[in-house]
């Protein structure tokens, strides 16, 4: 391996070190390949496997993300300058950075690559400066957000039949939280397919993901099992819909599971730090090798 120092005297011994820069370039690039001790060998399998399984996790999210586009035909090149729209893009971008990272830790600890492994340091350091950021912006604007979302809804309630997005969005946030409308049930009026003065089938009704129990026979979808229900009274109904607003809904829900999510919140921190500490060792178990392996050479 060359050496950092560049011989300043005529004889070619070193008398000193001046800064080499094609020689750094080398050097930051190239592993070690010389024995490690034994925690700093430990530290390379550990970041080899841990990366190895967050890089798979990573692909699957990816590989959502990519379906769920596919399947909603938003990669189409009519539908494409919607797709900065598409909630599934989200999947894809956590998918893409977290299998980048992990494949820069997985590569780097297996060749004992600097470059790789302080790549992956900075990916970790950036990942976690972000994710406090976005705790304090979330937790500073909750009231906004509460707000912003709320109109969102609203804006995708109105739309639920003009935007393919905007009704995914919907039917899988009433499915999900067992809530139907904004408030209330009777939100769905607003919207000028289901109110009650429409001439269309869909008059007084709300969507299936509104249903209680959407699938007949317990396989097939209905459809149509929330329709006319915004036309009977709320006691005959409620066997039938979701009578709560999804904002309410989402209140209760992240109250009941606030513990649960600051657990996870802090599992995330405890593994990127984790991640952090192992790899800032084998680097430094790597600098050692190479500092003894030219203290010997010389």
């Amino acid at each position: 391996f060359p050496h950092p120092c560049t011989p300043l005297s005529p004889d070619g011994q070193e008398s000193g070190c001046s800064w080499n820069p094609t020689r750094q370039w080398y050097l930051l690039h190239q592993s070690s390949h010389l024995p490690l001790d034994s925690f700093s060998h430990c530290a390379k399998c550990l970041t080899f496997t841990w990366n190895t399984i967050f890089s798979i996790i990573g692909l699957f999210i990816l590989a959502i993300g990519i379906w769920g586009l596919s399947e909603k035909e938003s990669l189409e090149s009519e539908r494409i300058t919607y797709l900065g729209s598409d909630p599934m893009l989200f999947f894809v971008l956590v998918g893409l950075v977290a299998t980048s990272i992990s494949l820069l830790g997985c590569i780097g600890a297996l060749f004992e690559s600097i470059f790789l492994l302080k790549l992956f340091t900075g990916g970790i350091m950036l990942s976690l400066v972000l994710e406090v950021l976005s705790g304090i912006v979330v937790f500073s604007l909750r009231q906004h957000i509460k707000s912003s979302l709320q109109n969102f809804l609203m804006v995708a309630m109105l739309q639920y039949q003009d935007d393919l997005d905007l009704q995914f969005i919907m039917d899988e946030i009433q499915a999900g939280l067992q809530c139907c409308g904004v408030k209330s049930y009777l939100d769905w009026k607003a919207n000028l397919y289901f109110n009650c003065t429409s001439p269309g089938v869909q008059a007084c009704g709300v969507p299936a993901s509104c249903c209680v129990n959407p699938l007949e026979n317990g396989t097939i979808l209905n459809s149509q099992c929330g329709f006319g229900t915004l036309g009977m009274e709320e006691f005959a109904v409620q066997s039938t819909i979701y009578l709560g607003g999804c904002v309410p809904q989402l209140n209760r829900w992240l109250n009941s599971h606030a513990g649960t999510i600051g657990f996870f919140a802090v599992v995330l921190v405890v593994i990127e730090v984790g991640s952090l500490f192992l790899a800032s060792k084998l680097l430094a178990g790597i600098d050692s090798a190479r500092t003894q392996h030219y203290s010997n050479s010389t």
